[in-house]
């Protein structure tokens, strides 16, 4: 692939290139107003998959579907995202990332208003999908060009900890957003909410990023993106599936079976192409690796916290929508402190393996502290302080993972490497729902065998039970998150700009 390419962003030394342009010394200056665009940008991305789930029973009362067309509003986000993440990382690429920044942005929000004008199902259902088809141009653009925006060491670590922030606090802001706007306004400001989120992005972008040209040379890898497409699809619909069927349905497991194989051919294909859509030597950097794996197995914990905790609170507790998204602030507030302190302070002097297992430690423990929940327990003694531990160790994985996952990447990959961050996020949090929520169901039920269902107290502890179960196996995860980045991540501090042929051999 060519190494031709002009990049819009410009390396952000301590100070600007004397012999650079004028244009060049402008964008360096304001590299962090770029950083509060692409935030803007990435919030809303990333609160649209939970602000809409706290508005989807007046969706639903309002517009008069059915529950089982009620998974839908969510899932066709999801499958749209999560599917297209990977051409929209490339696309970005290939077409410049500014100008692809700016028509996700302006997508976004045109879906949006769509969605909340909608007078029937099928037309919420087409917006949501279609707001998932800008955001997989906008998630990878926003990230690739805080990537080739922030080289120096020190101040790509403070970006990358604003970012980790955001990321990894986006579900639980979604959450306390779509409760406020549900209780105090109308589900369809859920949804309207994102007009002034796209329009501070495209203001934002259009006028403090410069403009990168397209690499003629670079060819789209059509039958590499056919094949991932179709096997992210897949995947994120067979999870999905098995929320709302066995699995034992063939629409779960025929599915989950179809895209691992179009997964397999995809990852075939791209040792064989001559302009791969995801280069190996993307995925085989050890550190980076290793950082997939930390993201992909994070997104797959947090939804086992956010989904649970947010059932608790309301069903076993009675919180309001409000009360709910207001209880996750101390977590929030844990999680920014340790993505500050992890990619400013201690990434550049330990490396990311004490960083990122001491994070997978923490969320284990804080969820294993979540199953002595009870109907007797009160916000202050028995919530929060678990929610907050929680909060400390995603801090400590997400801002380091995504750092170290988008570190030392040829400007010409830094779309796809972005996309590839966003889709292990949206995977693992589509595997977590999906797993977690058919583990929960079953503890409920087996619970429920030889006792009376229609007993309060009875349905009550059952309740318990799989929030319970929730908890253990997201802890597990969790810990296998500990094992994995003990195995995987290099020992001691490579340098966030460090580059590394390959997966050498691990040293413990």
């Amino acid at each position: 692939m060519s190494h031709s390419q002009t990049t819009a962003e410009v390396p952000d030394a301590p100070d600007a290139p004397p012999g650079g342009s004028a244009a060049a010394a402008r964008a360096h200056a304001r590299r962090w107003w770029v950083l509060a665009v692409i935030g803007t940008a990435q919030l809303m991305v990333v609160l649209d998959a939970t602000i809409v789930n706290i508005a989807l029973p007046s969706a639903q009362q309002d517009l008069g579907f059915s529950d089982g067309d009620r998974q839908w509003v969510i899932t066709a986000y999801a499958l749209a995202f999560g599917s297209l993440l990977l051409l929209g990382g490339r696309i970005a690429d290939l077409f410049g990332r500014k100008i692809v920044f700016l028509v996700g942005a302006v997508g976004f929000a045109a879906a949006s208003a769509l969605g909340g004008a909608a007078a029937n199902f099928e037309i919420l259902v087409t917006a949501r999908a279609l707001q998932g088809v800008f955001g997989a141009l906008l998630a990878p653009a926003a990230l690739s060009l805080l990537t080739t925006t922030f080289t120096d060491t020190k101040e790509r670590a403070r970006a990358f900890s604003v970012y980790g922030a955001i990321a990894g606090a986006g579900g639980a802001i979604g959450l306390l957003l779509g409760g406020v706007l549900t209780e105090y306004l109308d589900w369809r400001w859920t949804l309207y909410v994102n007009l002034i989120f796209a329009a501070i992005a495209f203001v934002g972008g259009l006028i403090l990023m410069v403009h990168s040209a397209r690499n003629r040379h670079v060819v789209l890898d059509v039958p590499g993106t056919l094949l991932v497409s179709a096997g992210l699809f897949s995947v994120v619909y067979g999870f999905a599936n098995a929320e709302s069927n066995d699995w034992d349905h063939v629409a779960t497991w025929g599915f989950l079976i179809a895209g691992a194989v179009l997964i397999a051919a995809f990852g075939w294909w791209q040792t064989r192409s001559a302009h791969p859509l995801l280069p190996l030597r993307v995925l085989l950097h050890r550190n980076r690796g290793a950082s997939f794996a930390a993201v992909l197995i994070s997104g797959a914990g947090m939804f086992g916290l956010f989904l649970f905790v947010t059932y608790y609170l309301q069903a076993s507790l009675g919180y309001t929508p409000v009360e709910t998204g207001l209880a996750f602030l101390p977590m929030i507030g844990g999680l920014m402190v340790t993505a500050t302190l992890a990619t400013t302070t201690l990434l550049p002097r330990f490396g990311g393996r004490p960083i990122v297992t001491a994070g997978m430690a923490l969320s284990a423990a804080g969820l294993v502290w979540l199953t002595t929940l009870d109907l007797s327990s009160t916000y202050a003694a028995n919530v929060m302080p678990p929610l907050i531990v929680a909060g400390l160790g995603m801090g400590a994985i997400i801002a380091p993972a995504m750092n170290l996952a988008t570190a030392g990447v040829d400007a010409e990959d830094a779309g796809v490497a972005s996309a590839l961050v966003n889709t292990m996020q949206q995977i693992g949090g589509s595997i977590g729902t999906a797993v977690l929520n058919t583990l929960a169901a079953s503890a409920a039920t087996d619970y429920l065998v030889g006792k009376d269902p229609r007993d309060p107290a009875v349905r009550a502890q059952a309740s318990l039970e799989s929030y319970a179960t929730a908890y253990w196996w997201s802890a597990a995860f969790f810990a296998a998150g500990v094992v994995i980045s003990v195995l995987l991540y290099r020992r001691g501090a490579t340098g966030a700009g460090s580059r590394e042929d390959g997966m050498p051999t691990v040293h413990m």
